[in-house]
């Protein structure tokens, strides 16, 4: 229960609700109550044995309660049957109707109120899952699948919106159910009762027996689905190399295999659970049958107990059955809770390692330069970057060249703060990165990457991204900087027309005009490229390139090239080989050194 009471604070907004809800569930138990009780005035009147009564009876103490109960009733009845039979029968029939109506209404009543309850907590709970996803840094999806993270919004919350459900019955409906007919039939008959007692703590211990593994279960069950929707989400992306290399059969088969294995853990999950309900059931049935024989001897042997009261209180016991199956099914699924919100909080209470400090500020413009002193940045066990400065002043184009795994991109995500540096420092205008608020470092910085990252919207709302009350005029500019207008403008909606999933409607040229025209619309003083055009053919890259210059006028920019064509006009030209500056200066002076940038020149032109 330990990780289900740090969940419930999710409550709190919702507590109007709940107190609704238990005010509900308690009229609902007494009238289940009354209705059952309300069965025997009745049933004396049927079987004509009303005592007959013609005084009213005296109060005479807390003692005599049943015999007053009772003598009381019988004079009400004996009056009613003095104005005629079909009188008497009438206001019992009425009165059972009415204490069965009012169990529905309050019954219908607890699960109204519960209902705004459950969906506001489900609601905020995957409000909140979905910020702390957005905030959590890059790394942390590094290391794990996307897929489990998403069966922790979905099916875990799922779990946890029925769970709540649960324990809400199990604290109030129903324990108050059995408490309101335990103490009406030990005003029947107390020595009876005494045999429910007994058979109580026998059914919970061996309830409780069959449960004690369900939270191992359910966390299986629930870790198979993650990796089942991770399975499934990297199938759809990667569907063009599936079908390109023939790998269905490959992908079938751990597919299957995952279903195996959630088809064998679910079956032992819900064969447990299952066995909750017959198992109370068989129980409640020994004991009702116990009560049969003994209260049966009590009526017809010793005759200490009338007939009518012995129906009423098997009904009343019957009662119980449906309330302890309730609860002993609810334990359950508050088990089966408490598995899903361990996984849901080792996301909310993971710490984010790149988090704003205490006195951040807020950095609003650019000035002097971006200077890195010294950095060391390793992702696991070896260095990438190693004792690495560089100096990138305002105004600048700045142009990191290498062979893969040089660095080159890692550097883009210390500049963006995707990941913090081990040693040294990354500054702006001499102030730390980390000295800054992150929202007031990334607005200060525009991104185009290699992968063209877009949304499955349209091309306006894209662009929107990194301006949301961008004008249609700014939106058609920034498209026409990128070399973008002409195709938009072409599309049958124009900026309204959505581009598909990823922008799959679009090519790879396309989709990078809208990435550039994105970073245009922001309008940074500090551009990041990492490789914006390596994965074109020539004359996409020609007007991407042309995009880019346009974009670059007046602005400080990092370029990451892989095409070394794209940046002959560079104003620094570094070279990095294994995490160190090995070259730099101009295109020109580079070529005439004919070190290690030469020889990737003449590689890239004999290719």
């Amino acid at each position: 229960m330990k990780y289900f009471k740090k969940i419930i604070r999710f409550a709190k907004p919702y507590s109007v609700y709940a107190w609704l809800n238990i005010i509900s569930n308690i009229f609902y138990a007494l009238f289940g109550t009354l209705a059952m009780i309300s069965l025997f005035p009745m049933l004396t009147v049927l079987f004509d044995k009303t005592k007959r009564l013609e005084t009213e009876p005296q109060w005479t103490g807390i003692t005599d309660l049943k015999d007053y109960t009772e003598d009381y009733l019988n004079y009400y009845v004996t009056q009613m049957a003095n104005q005629g039979t079909d009188d008497v029968l009438i206001f019992m029939i009425l009165l059972v109707i009415t204490m069965f109506f009012l169990k529905n209404v309050f019954g219908y009543l607890a699960m109204f109120f519960i209902t705004f309850l459950r969906n506001g907590v489900l609601k905020d709970l995957r409000d909140e899952l979905y910020k702390k996803t957005v905030d959590l840094p890059v790394s942390y999806y590094s290391e794990k699948r996307k897929g489990d993270t998403i069966a922790r919004i979905t099916n875990d919350v799922l779990e946890i919106q029925h769970s709540f459900l649960s324990i809400l019955e199990l604290i109030v409906r129903d324990p108050l159910t059995i408490l309101f007919a335990i103490v009406a039939m030990l005003f029947i008959s107390a020595k009876l009762t005494l045999f429910v007692f007994i058979f109580i703590p026998i059914s919970g211990f061996i309830i409780s027996a069959i449960g004690k593994s369900l939270k191992s279960k359910s966390d299986r069950v629930q870790s198979e689905q993650g990796y089942f929707l991770s399975l499934l989400e990297e199938t759809l992306g990667g569907l063009k190399i599936i079908k390109g290399f023939n790998a269905e059969g490959l992908f079938y088969k751990k597919f299957q295999s995952s279903t195996d294995r959630l088809f064998k853990f679910a079956n032992t999950l819900l064969n447990r659970q299952n066995l909750a309900s017959p198992t109370s059931e068989f129980l409640g049935i020994i004991t009702i049958a116990v009560l049969l024989w003994y209260g049966g001897r009590m009526v017809l042997v010793d005759e200490t107990l009338n007939a009518e009261l012995f129906l009423v209180y098997m009904a009343l016991a019957y009662q119980i059955l449906t309330p302890a199956k309730s609860i002993s099914k609810a334990s359950y699924s508050i088990k089966k809770g408490n598995a899903a919100a361990e996984r849901i909080l080792s996301i909310l209470e993971t710490e984010s390692k790149i988090q704003d400090a205490p006195e951040a500020i807020d950095k609003s413009g650019f000035t002097e330069a971006i200077a890195i002193n010294n950095i060391h940045f390793k992702y696991d066990k070896e260095w990438v970057l190693k004792d690495f400065s560089l100096q990138v002043p305002k105004g600048s184009t700045v142009a990191l060249v290498g062979q893969s795994g040089s660095g080159k991109s890692t550097l883009a995500n210390l500049i963006t703060r995707f990941y913090d540096v081990d040693k040294g420092s990354i500054t702006i205008d001499g102030v730390a990165i980390t000295a800054m608020t992150q929202a007031s470092l990334r607005n200060l910085l525009g991104l185009v990457t290699q992968d063209s990252i877009l949304f499955n919207d349209t091309v306006a709302g894209n662009l929107r991204v990194a301006k949301t009350d961008a004008s249609e005029e700014d939106i058609i500019d920034a498209l026409k900087v990128a070399n973008a207008w002409e195709f938009v403008s072409e599309l049958p909606e124009g900026i309204h027309t959505n581009i598909g999933d990823s922008g799959n409607k679009l090519s790879g040229g396309q989709k990078q005009r809208l990435s550039i025209a994105r970073a245009v619309l922001k309008n940074p003083p500090i551009m990041i490229l990492d490789e914006a055009t390596s994965a074109l053919d020539t004359e996409s890259e020609r007007l991407v390139q042309d995009a880019l210059e346009k974009m670059m006028k007046n602005r400080t920019s990092v370029v990451i090239a892989h095409r070394l064509s794209t940046i002959q006009n560079a104003d620094n030209i570094v070279v990095l080989s294994r995490g160190e500056i090995v070259e730099q200066g101009k295109h020109q002076e580079l070529l005439d050194k004919k070190g290690v940038y030469y020889s990737l020149v003449e590689m890239q032109s004999l290719a």
